[in-house]
């Protein structure tokens, strides 16, 4: 009888590695097709991260050139804006606008105008808008307003301006 327990107690233990083999197989088996999944998915992850990352640099190289456009383009607005402020400086418009009120309002109409359409398109805006009707009408006098009919000023400062034709 000893011999049967001997042997019904190898049979369990053989059983119990074999039991413990095949668990153990069955869950190392599971956490590699895990793994393989998560390997996957972590390719996929890498492969996006780099796309995203040569994407990335490809917009920092056109933001750099857009950059340098637009500062040679804030230079060049600087730049006319302190030609501006010169031309702005030689001018006395008071003197001009007694001299000769309906040509300086043509002036500073057309002046208008002009940055306006310059606005729009700098925006984007193609779109072709007609003149304004205040600045299609001519001034009806061509003479002087001022009561001085000679043109000729009697102010004796040397800093009266020239007057310059606006682009």
């Amino acid at each position: 009888m000893v011999r049967i327990y001997a042997l019904i107690f190898v049979i369990a233990i053989l059983g119990g590695i074999g039991y413990g083999a095949k668990y153990y197989y069955d869950t190392t088996q599971a956490t590699i097709a895990t793994l393989r999944e998560n390997n996957v998915k972590l390719e996929s992850a890498v492969e996006t991260a780099e796309q995203s990352v040569a994407t990335l640099q490809q917009d920092m190289v056109k933001i750099g050139q857009l950059n340098k456009t637009l500062t040679i383009s804030l230079q060049k607005a600087e730049a006319y804006g302190d030609e501006l402020r010169t031309k702005l400086s030689k001018l006395n418009l008071v003197v001009e606008a007694l001299r000769d009120s309906k040509q300086l309002e043509g002036k500073m109409n057309g002046a208008s105008a002009n940055l306006w359409r310059g606005l729009m398109e700098e925006s984007g805006n193609t779109n072709q808008y007609p003149d304004p009707q205040w600045l299609l009408q001519l001034p009806t006098s061509t003479g002087s307003q001022s009561s001085n009919p000679s043109g000729e000023g009697t102010d004796t400062d040397s800093s009266q301006a020239e007057t310059t034709p606006t682009q």
